[in-house]
């Protein structure tokens, strides 16, 4: 049998969806609606991890999702434990109308919850007579329960209670190592985590877990800082997270740790640049007679030619003038 959920129309126009909430977390609370896991109550079991998978985020920013959703957006409420999750208005626009086939689909999945406490907050937006009647009959049988412990059994409770009181008030030294408690560096770690998913998410898109492992490297390899670095770089360049690791493994084969040390490459990079630049320049080498006057030239080559000129005429009319002597002599003997 197909399951359907019903997103109503309305939820575009809601100040809350439209002023409060970020892309993320109308992606974000769609999924909460409309996921396989979801029951006609709006209660549902279900995990950290199975959310971070269908959704493609990191755990980190699904336990900051669930937080913004619980504190800020005041719309769910979860339960660590029993790893329930209640989306209180649900009953405004899925519990409105009733039959039988309703209400004993209603009464089935009521059983099944765990947490009770769950329920009240989603009672406050039942419109629906019968099916909040539903509602009422399974908290009030849960109240009931709890109620009938016997004595003996309260005693136990207090004493449980005081014991945990005096672990409490035990000094320091006696007290073992907190397993629970993270350290001071994995807080930090987690933190700027959570920083660089969130400025991946604002400018890149949407956040998946192989991602997610590349800059938790990167942040522990070389710094948050420098992994922020690179993003911009690469904003710039309206290019995506795979040229900004290339830039970051630029840097970690450059021994770059700060952003001072980036900006030593950069003038470094400049300056070989300019060099470069410089060195393209062509110089012709040409020799030193091409750049005298030829002017001087012209007019030395013009007097030469004269004077040799001036001396052809004369040999030449000396020779005319022996010619001429000689043809008058043999005139001369024959008669």
């Amino acid at each position: 049998m197909a399951k359907y959920r019903q997103v109503h129309t309305t939820f575009w126009q809601d100040p809350k969806v439209l002023e409060e909430m970020t892309p993320e977390d109308k992606y974000f609370y769609l999924y909460l609606l409309t996921n396989p896991n979801t029951t006609q109550i709006g209660v549902y079991q279900i995990t950290k991890k199975q959310m971070a998978f269908d959704l493609g985020y990191s755990t980190e920013s699904i336990n900051s999702l669930l937080h913004r959703f619980i504190t800020l957006h005041e719309l769910i409420k979860y339960n660590e434990q029993t790893r329930e999750l209640a989306i209180l208005n649900w009953g405004k626009y899925n519990l409105h109308k009733a039959g039988k086939p309703v209400i004993d689909c209603v009464n089935k999945e009521l059983k099944e919850v765990k947490d009770k406490t769950l329920l009240l907050d989603i009672m406050k937006h039942i419109p629906n007579d019968s099916v909040l009647q539903a509602f009422s009959r399974h908290v009030d049988d849960t109240y009931n329960d709890t109620s009938t412990i016997s004595g003996q059994e309260k005693e136990k409770e207090k004493e449980k209670q005081q014991e945990k009181e005096e672990e409490l008030l035990l000094p320091e030294k006696d007290m073992g190592p907190e397993v629970d408690n993270p350290s001071e560096s994995e807080v930090s770690s987690r933190s700027s985590y959570q920083s660089v998913f969130d400025f991946y998410q604002q400018n890149f898109g949407m956040l998946n877990p192989f991602i997610s492992q590349q800059i938790q490297h990167w942040i522990n390899d070389i710094g948050e800082e420098l992994v922020l670095k690179a993003m911009e770089l690469t904003l710039k360049q309206q290019k995506t997270w795979k040229y900004a690791e290339g830039i970051l493994k630029a840097w970690a084969n450059r021994n770059v740790r700060t952003v001072a040390d980036i900006r030593v490459l950069e003038a470094e990079f400049k300056n070989k640049r300019s060099f470069k630049q410089s060195g393209r320049v062509r110089k012709e080498i040409v020799p030193d007679w091409l750049s005298r006057d030829t002017s001087k030239v012209d007019s030395q080559t013009s007097t030469l030619v004269a004077v040799a000129n001036d001396e052809f005429e004369e040999e030449k009319r000396k020779l005319e003038a022996e010619l001429k002597a000689l043809h008058e002599e043999l005139k001369a003997r024959k008669e």
